[in-house]
């Protein structure tokens, strides 16, 4: 906590007269460029790899980076987040990002969580389809850990329960949305995009990428 409050300290001190205008314009309402699905894993920093700015991305983050089908039973914030950036945002993109050793994936493999955690079971759930996946395509990223490989998958899944949202659908089909599977490696601090030509996760150079980088059809 007392690096927390440094961190406070210091940001009022050195940090806050120069950004004072922008949280000004801020609160006057949002209109961010993204959606941006993370993990709540405390090494991936979305604005920090992305090197965006206050205001650029409306974030949900929860363990396992993971997006329920808009009927499944239980937690509803990740719907919620869903429908508040389609609808009340309407933000042009989505990113889905996973990273690499994640403790999520790790115990989704293992089918192993600590001990007295419940309702983290029930949520892991949710990213057990991208394991019946990776079992079904036993070649995908050979090279890779396995928690890692099923973290690549688990994007690509999560990707397919997003666009099963009636809201998400339309607006994709008529060409008002796109999805984007990225993900994070954080021994390299490199961001990958899936490339839908090789089926691979690829670095993530710039905007001359061929088409098809980083974007899911």
């Amino acid at each position: 906590m007392q690096k927390l409050v440094r961190g406070i300290v210091d940001f009022r001190d050195r940090v806050r007269p120069g950004v004072r205008d922008t949280f000004a314009r801020l609160a006057l309402g949002q209109s961010p460029d993204c959606f941006f699905v993370a993990c709540s894993d405390s090494r991936v920093v979305p604005n920090l790899f992305a090197s965006t700015d206050p205001g650029d991305l409306f974030v949900l983050r929860n363990v396992g980076n993971l997006v329920p089908p808009p009927d499944v039973e239980g937690d509803r914030s990740a719907a919620a987040a869903v429908e508040f950036a389609t609808r009340g945002l309407g933000v042009r993109d989505v990113v889905i990002c996973g990273h690499s050793s994640c403790g999520a994936m790790r115990a989704i493999w293992d089918g192993r969580v600590p001990e007295g955690t419940p309702h983290l079971e029930g949520w892991l759930g949710h990213g057990r389809p991208a394991l019946a996946r990776l079992h079904a395509n036993p070649d995908f990223a050979p090279d890779l850990p396995a928690e890692d490989r099923l973290s690549q998958v688990s994007v690509l899944q999560q990707i397919e329960h997003l666009r099963s949202y009636p809201l998400v659908r339309q607006r994709v089909a008529t060409g008002g949305m796109r999805l984007h599977a990225w993900w994070f490696d954080i021994a390299d601090a490199e961001v990958l995009a899936w490339d839908v030509q090789r089926g691979a996760f690829v670095p993530l150079v710039g905007m001359d990428d061929p088409p098809g980088v980083g974007i899911v059809p």
